[in-house]
């Protein structure tokens, strides 16, 4: 690998963000999202699960008293809190929030250990226990998201006093693990400061902390197994340990880069692989790098949703063997499909092809925001394809799928790290490599860069994933030389793209077209991808949909709701002939454009509530016509059924 050629996100300040679409969105998180995780952080929300979160620290300062209450990794929701302050500070300043967050800062640099350490779980409970459990107590866990935060938000602000703890936190961290005699050879049970390390190192430029990000990515997995002697000292197991799990539950069960199947907790996996992408890359690891493919092709390929969702078992909420994706039992946390767009983001730095980017896309416009309501105020920790009501009541297996979202949850990592998502998603949209400037995600905004010595102003305007054009005009004082690569999206059959109205040249690279000439101030370009509607099938290896479609339209994903069709969806089949159309409504779920199209249902006279089964007799079915909605926004009218993939009429 040669570094030089890897193309870096541009900064989020650079980048104005105005479209409807995402500019809601961001909007949402400031003006609700963080408000009111704040408040959730404080135990301030009627009817929701208490956090603890500010309680613990606060005791851990000494400001109260108390026992430490909640998981072991609640500091870590305050840490990924402060990351979405610090992203949404860099594009829109707010002293109230600002001063909020110093005041939460103070509060939690109070409780900091002389020796740097950091952690309310430990300190509240006794520091001779620190480091002893690894492997379940995720020490490092909250560390990874407090480098993280603390990065945003000096980033965001100037400010260092968070910053500066987590360094001094990170240097004594460093005297303690390593590949050395003296230290110990662990690493963390839930990976995600290994790309923390990385975040922290390209501020810094302190190659100790690259040294550390490799040194965990490197020990993982090594026999003699840390986490199997460690579980030696103490009682504490887990039932996944004796289970096909064992310790690639943790992907510790061998070294990193003999792993050729992404298996067991899927956010602990997608955390992992984002950080061996960064110490790949950092390090010019080759290696490295096609283990990072391999997992990649396995999990995209043969065990990823349609929604972009991965980890289908809500046992152990993990992957468990290629093309196992139910449906009504899913898991798909929110929080995976947020590690999926991390890892995509490292490998599209690396190699720009747009499988990475079309993955990307699919998970944000479908599996990721699919986890927050419209309001802003209540969250999905598992995002299902097929929903039952009654079901998710009465049947244990089924009880973890909810049909409403949640005020909170005691375990709660996905509203904030939504939160932390969508104030930077920005920074997924666009990229800079060399003279190459990357349009990886259309959203309408204004993007301020320097190509070839020159300040350029791209003005993007669309309606994008509503609408097929995108408009980009240029704004600069001089004519420059550059080259301009614009995303072909996998669904995408038919595009046309034009400068100044007339169709351009361009080659196209692994998903890219590439278009290299001198610009000029004010010149313009049209992007033109076609979106009829798509129905889509499965690989016949996925034995839950064999016989069944889904319905798309560009990127989004579509599903069929209960309060649009009727119940019994599961007796709904689609036309050979569905004759789809569609529209925007811009007065239903925020502004939507829905799909109607022809259909078939199973008569009530067919259903004989005194007879269970009955000899072979043609069903009879009614015409009826069907509306879908973007499956990201289902669950925000009343409660009822939902489902994706719908049963094909081939009869």
């Amino acid at each position: 690998m040669d570094k030089n050629k890897f193309s870096k996100p541009l900064p989020i300040d650079s980048i104005n963000v105005t479209d409807n679409f995402w500019r809601n969105m961001m909007e949402l998180v400031r003006n609700n999202v963080i408000p009111y995780q704040w408040e959730a952080l404080n135990d301030r929300i009627e009817g929701a699960e208490p956090s603890y979160c500010m309680q613990n620290f606060k005791i851990a300062a000494n400001m109260m008293e108390g026992e430490f209450k909640g998981f072991v990794f609640q500091d870590s929701d305050f840490a990924k809190w402060i990351e979405a302050v610090g992203f949404s500070l860099m594009w829109h300043k707010d002293e109230n929030l600002e001063k909020t967050a110093d005041e939460a800062i103070d509060i939690v640099c109070a409780a900091q250990q002389p020796d740097g350490y950091l952690d309310t779980y430990y300190i509240i409970n006794g520091l001779d226990k620190r480091w002893t459990n690894l492997k379940d107590n995720h020490e490092l866990y909250c560390l990874g998201h407090l480098i993280e935060g603390a990065v945003a938000y000096y980033q965001g602000t100037g400010k260092d006093k968070l910053l500066n703890a987590t360094i001094k936190y990170v240097d004594y961290v460093d005297t303690i693990f390593g590949s050395e005699e003296n230290k110990k050879h662990g690493y963390p049970g839930h990976e995600i400061i290994e790309m923390a390390l990385i975040k922290l190192y390209k501020i810094t430029d302190n190659e100790k902390y690259l040294k550390l990000a490799k040194y965990f990515i490197d020990e993982r997995g090594r026999s003699p197994l840390y986490f199997e002697e460690e579980g030696l000292k103490h009682e504490n197991k887990f039932w996944w340990e004796d289970s096909y799990f064992k310790y690639q539950y943790y992907q510790a069960g061998k070294p990193v880069r003999e792993q050729h199947v992404a298996e067991g907790h899927a956010v602990r996996a997608v955390y992992l692989y984002s950080g061996m992408a960064d110490v790949a890359k950092e390090t010019n690891d080759d290696e490295l790098l096609e283990a990072c493919k391999r997992l990649w092709d396995n999990m995209t390929r043969k065990q990823m949703y349609i929604t972009g969702g991965i980890g289908s078992s809500q046992y152990g909420e993990a992957f468990t063997y290629d093309y196992d994706l139910p449906n009504d039992t899913i898991y798909a946390e929110t929080c995976a499909s947020i590690g999926l767009v991390f890892f995509a983001r490292r490998m599209l730095e690396i190699t720009p092809k747009s499988e990475y980017a079309d993955v990307m896309e699919k998970a944000l416009y479908n599996g990721i925001i699919s986890g927050m309501s419209l309001d802003g105020t209540k969250f999905f920790y598992v995002n299902p394809l097929e929903v039952v009501p009654e079901a998710s009541l009465k049947d244990h297996l089924r009880a973890h799928v909810k049909p409403e979202r949640q005020k909170w949850f005691g375990c709660a990592c996905c509203p904030p790290n939504i939160a932390r998502l969508l104030s930077s998603i920005g920074s997924y949209a666009y990229s800079l490599k060399e003279n190459t400037i990357f349009m990886h995600l259309y959203m309408g905004g204004e993007i301020s860069t320097n190509l070839s010595n020159n300040d350029i102003i791209f003005n993007v305007e669309t309606e994008y994933p509503w609408n097929e054009s995108i408009n980009i005009s240029l704004n600069m004082k001089e004519e420059t030389n550059f080259e301009l690569s614009l995303r072909i999206p996998e669904w995408c059959r038919k595009h046309t793209i034009k400068v100044n109205n007339q169709e351009v040249e361009y080659k196209v690279v692994d998903g890219y077209a590439y278009i290299a000439r001198i610009w000029e101030n004010d010149d313009k370009i049209n992007i033109y991808f076609e979106m009829p509607v798509e129905i889509m099938t499965s690989n016949p290896n996925v034995r839950e949909n064999v016989g069944k479609v889904a319905i798309m339209r560009g990127p989004i994903v579509y599903c069929l709701e209960e309060e649009d069709n009727g119940a019994d969806l599961h007796r709904v089949y689609v036309s050979n002939n569905p004759e789809f159309t569609y529209k925007y409504e811009k007065d239903l779920l925020g502004g939507v454009v829905t799909i109607e199209g022809n259909g078939k249902f199973i008569k009530n006279q067919e259903c004989d509530e005194y007879k269970l089964y009955k000899s072979k007799a043609e069903i009879k079915f009614e015409d009826k016509k069907f509306k879908w909605i973007p499956y990201y926004s289902w669950a925000n009218r009343n409660p009822g059924e939902m489902l994706v993939w719908v049963k094909t009429a081939q009869i």
